[in-house]
C-alpha cells in the first residue's frame, strides 16, 4: 500500500521580478493533477538560464506572477489519473510552459502535462539525475537538429563551461567528433578537458583566429551558447559550407540590430538556430546516456548541489557565472 500524499509542500515562489532574494521558499498545497497531467514528487532539479530570465523579468508575456519557476524536474510519479505512467516510476519533465505559464519544478511536488514527461530507470544519485533533463535535451537537439554533426567532424562550442556546453562536448566526443571549446577563464580549462574537450580556447574576443591556427579552413560546426555579441566571431570560425547553430544566450542579448545578411554572414557559412522541446529527446537516447554514465563511459558535469533553502545562493552563483557545469538543487 502506498503512503498517502502530504497535503502541503515546500515550494520556491517568485512574486515579481527581482534579485536572487526574490526567490522565497514557502509552504503551499500539494497540487492535484487532472487527467492528462502527472503529479511528480521532485527529488532534484537543475538551474537554467531561462529561469534567470524569468527572475529578471526578461522571459516574455507568457510568464505571470506569483510563479513557482523551473523548466525541468526529476523524481517519481506520485499520481497520474490518466494512467500514462505508473506511480513510483522514475521520470523527468521539462519545457512545455513549466515555470512560465504554470508552476514548475522548484518545489517538492509539481504537476505537468503527461506529454512533457519521460520515464527512465537508473540507480544514479538524484543530484546527478537532476542535472540531466534540459541540459541533455538542448545539447542533443543542438547537435542533431541544429548542426547534423557527423563522426569525424570538428565542433566549436562557444560558451563551453556552461552546462549545455559541457554536455555538448560529452555527446560530440561519444559521436566521434573533435571538440574545440571556449572559456573566458584559463582556470576553467581543466574542467573542459575532464569532459573530453580536445582544444581549450581562452576567449579573447577573437576565437576565429585561434580556431584557424588549428584548422586553417575552419571548423565543420559551431554551437553558439553565448549569444549575439559573439556570434559574428563564431561564424568566422566556420568553414565554407559548415554550419553554426545559435542556441544559447548566456549574455542575455537576444537580437542582432540592423541585420544585413551579406555583411553579417561569411560567404558560404550556414546559420541555423535551435529551440526545442521534450520531443527532441527520445527516451532511448536518455536511457542510453544514463546507462553510459552509470558505466563510467560518459559524465554529467555537475558543478554544485544546493538544498532547496539555498535557492537564492544558487541563483546568485548562476548569474555571476561562478561555477563550471550544471547547478542542481535537491529537495
Amino acid at each position: 500500500m502506498t503512503a498517502p500524499l502530504p497535503t502541503t509542500m515546500r515550494a520556491v515562489v517568485l512574486d515579481a521580478p527581482g534579485p536572487p532574494e526574490a526567490l522565497v521558499v514557502r509552504e503551499r498545497p500539494v497540487p492535484t493533477p487532472r487527467p492528462g497531467w502527472v503529479l511528480i514528487r521532485v527529488r532534484a532539479f537543475g538551474l537554467n538560464r531561462s529561469e534567470l530570465h524569468t527572475r529578471l523579468g526578461l522571459a516574455g508575456p507568457d510568464v505571470t506572477f506569483p510563479r513557482v519557476p523551473g523548466i525541468e524536474a526529476t523524481g517519481e510519479v506520485a499520481a497520474c489519473p490518466g494512467g500514462e505512467f505508473a506511480v513510483g516510476q522514475q521520470v523527468m519533465a521539462m519545457m512545455g510552459g513549466m515555470g512560465r505559464s504554470y508552476d514548475g519544478g522548484y518545489a517538492e511536488y509539481t504537476v505537468v502535462p503527461a506529454a512533457q514527461v519521460l520515464s527512465f530507470r537508473s540507480d544514479l544519485d538524484w543530484a546527478t539525475l537532476g542535472a540531466v533533463p534540459e541540459m541533455l535535451q538542448t545539447a542533443h537537439g543542438s547537435l542533431t537538429v541544429g548542426l547534423d554533426l557527423r563522426p569525424g567532424q570538428s565542433l566549436l562550442v562557444r560558451g563551453g563551461t556552461s552546462s549545455i556546453g559541457m554536455a555538448a562536448a560529452v555527446l560530440a566526443k561519444r559521436l566521434g567528433a573533435s571538440v574545440l571549446s571556449t572559456t573566458r577563464s584559463a582556470a576553467k580549462a581543466d574542467a573542459l578537458r575532464a569532459v573530453g574537450v580536445d582544444h581549450v580556447l581562452v576567449d579573447d574576443g577573437d576565437v576565429a583566429r585561434q580556431v584557424r591556427a588549428l584548422l586553417p579552413d575552419g571548423v565543420d560546426a559551431a554551437l553558439e551558447l553565448v549569444g549575439t555579441p559573439t556570434l559574428p566571431d563564431t561564424l568566422r570560425s566556420v568553414r565554407v559550407h559548415g554550419t553554426a547553430c545559435f542556441t544559447g544566450m548566456l549574455s542575455n542579448q537576444w537580437t542582432v540590430p540592423d541585420f544585413y545578411p551579406n555583411d553579417y554572414l561569411p560567404r558560404g557559412v550556414r546559420l541555423a538556430a535551435y529551440s526545442g522541446d521534450v520531443g527532441d529527446l527520445p527516451t532511448d537516447v536518455l536511457q542510453g546516456f544514463l546507462d553510459d554514465v552509470a558505466a563510467g563511459t560518459a559524465v554529467v558535469p555537475v558543478a554544485h548541489v544546493y538544498a532547496l533553502a539555498e535557492i537564492a545562493t544558487a541563483h546568485a552563483d548562476m548569474e555571476a557565472g561562478r561555477r563550471s557545469g550544471k547547478l542542481v538543487v535537491t529537495t
